[in-house]
């Protein structure tokens, strides 16, 4: 081979190299902006106003407990007592009920305190008293019906009362979903929120659903928890027995499309770009 062929050879060569590597970088760069455009469609942003409950505004809040205390209802479960200066009037009244609940658990958590469950006519069998229905009517109004009512037999009674079985359910984009009881019918939908340990980063904060059930018929509340305004609404006190739902964002939706097999696709596509980089440098 004479000179000149050697010079044209290496030439040749050289040139092959160059579109091997120019080829290779066009590669990378392909799968690099492939990678991007995958991690980029994977994920999404958030906006602060899309994440912060009760968020200032010049709205005027007529929150009242009383406008929207919950009604007693069928199957409730009351803890009664009466009191009165002279104790012994009020052996009659404090007998203890043998209702023990469905876990048996109601009167352990205090056994000295009688309990009645409202039956389906809505009414309790109170002792001297009767059958008196206290059924759609407030935990407050109750207490005034009984107190009249006791008050027939002893001067001046007492009445304390305690709805033992409320209970609330929780579903949806929340920590920790679930039914929970708690001796407390003063419970707003954040507190709900906050013993469901609160909603996920995929809650639907302002479409909150919460389902109640009045008078045998199912009514439908929806709350936005961004805006203040929702503190007005009247589901913001629950109820017994509601059902609070929160809905999953776009971005939930969107994850919910891809299974591992795309992470499989991502990691492959990242080690190939990896592998390119270096043989090309």
């Amino acid at each position: 081979m004479c000179k000149f062929e050697y010079i044209v050879e290496r030439f040749l060569l050289m040139q092959v190299q160059r579109n091997k590597n120019s080829m290779s970088k066009h590669i990378s760069g392909v799968l690099l902006s492939l990678l991007t455009i995958t991690v980029l469609f994977c994920t999404s942003c958030a906006s602060k106003k899309n994440m912060v409950y009760f968020q200032p505004d010049s709205l005027e809040l007529n929150t009242l407990y009383e406008l929207n205390a919950p009604k007693l209802q069928p199957g409730d479960i009351l803890a009664i007592s009466v009191t009165a200066d002279d104790v012994r009037a009020t052996v009659p009244f404090n007998q203890v009920s043998p209702y023990q609940g469905g876990s048996g658990t109601i009167q352990a958590t205090n056994p000295f305190i009688p309990t009645y469950a409202i039956d389906a006519n809505g009414e309790i069998d109170f002792p001297k008293v009767g059958k008196i229905k206290l059924s759609g009517k407030t935990r407050t109004q109750a207490m005034d019906v009984l107190r009249r009512e006791v008050g027939k037999f002893i001067v001046d009674p007492g009445i304390s009362m305690v709805v033992r079985n409320f209970r609330v359910t929780v579903l949806g984009e929340v920590a920790r979903p679930g039914t929970f009881t708690i001796e407390n019918d003063r419970l707003t939908i954040m507190e709900a929120l906050g013993l469901a340990g609160d909603m996920t980063i995929y809650g639907e904060r302002n479409n909150v659903l919460v389902i109640r059930e009045q008078d045998g018929k199912k009514e439908e509340f929806r709350l936005d928890l961004r805006k203040r305004e929702s503190m007005n609404s009247p589901a913001y006190y629950l109820t017994q027995n509601d059902v609070v739902y929160v809905e999953p964002n776009g971005a939930r939706i969107q994850n919910s499309k891809y299974t591992a097999t795309t992470s499989i696709f991502v990691s492959v596509v990242g080690l190939i770009v990896t592998v390119i980089s270096v043989v090309t440098r």
